[in-house]
């Protein structure tokens, strides 16, 4: 198999750690940019209409990491039993789309939260949207179960670019630094 930038293939053949993966990774940037208190600084921004409660972010999260994690196993699994080459080349390709948009969502809270650039975090989100869109249509015609587990995390994300625009454009697209080091 030619080189790819995913995750190692143990990750993906194990439920477990094909669930852990995300819900541990997010966790990790969670704790360590939540150092600075995001809570706090989520509250004192001004927000757009339906914003939720900052508590809800981490059960939501939580549930999308595992039903994504989830998705790469069920796709893998069914990729691995078929007897389609096809199929076979296209989970290639989606384990590549699935590690590069782990990457970018983690990269995300670091970027709004940590470097307080809404702005960079919104080119983040429309890499990590695009990124998405082509792991569901692969997907799509590879294994239509793992489409669906990722359709709730492809709806929060166009959710959360809501939010990050209206947060961005009602708060100059930039978080103060005192808020930041709170």
């Amino acid at each position: 198999m030619p080189w790819s930038f995913a995750l190692p293939q143990g990750v993906f053949t194990s439920p477990l750690l094909s669930v852990a993966t995300p819900i541990i990774g997010g966790t990790a940037v969670a704790l360590l940019v939540n150092r600075n208190n995001t809570q706090n600084t989520y509250r004192d921004l001004r927000q757009p209409p339906l914003n939720p409660p900052a508590w809800l972010f981490a059960p939501v999260w939580t549930v999308l990491y595992g039903m994504m994690g989830y998705a790469s196993h069920h796709a893998t699994v069914t990729a691995a039993n078929s007897v389609s080459l096809a199929v076979r080349e296209a989970n290639a390709k989606a384990q590549t789309l699935y590690t590069t948009q782990l990457a970018l969502n983690f990269l995300w809270m670091p970027l709004f939260f940590g470097a307080g650039r809404p702005a960079s975090a919104l080119g983040d989100m429309a890499l990590l949207v695009g990124n998405v869109t082509a792991l569901l249509a692969n997907w799509w015609s590879a294994d239509r179960i793992a489409f669906w587990l990722m359709v709730p995390y492809y709806a929060w994300l166009g959710y959360a670019s809501y939010l990050n625009v209206g947060v961005g454009y009602l708060n100059g697209w930039s978080l103060p630094d005192k808020k930041r080091s709170e």
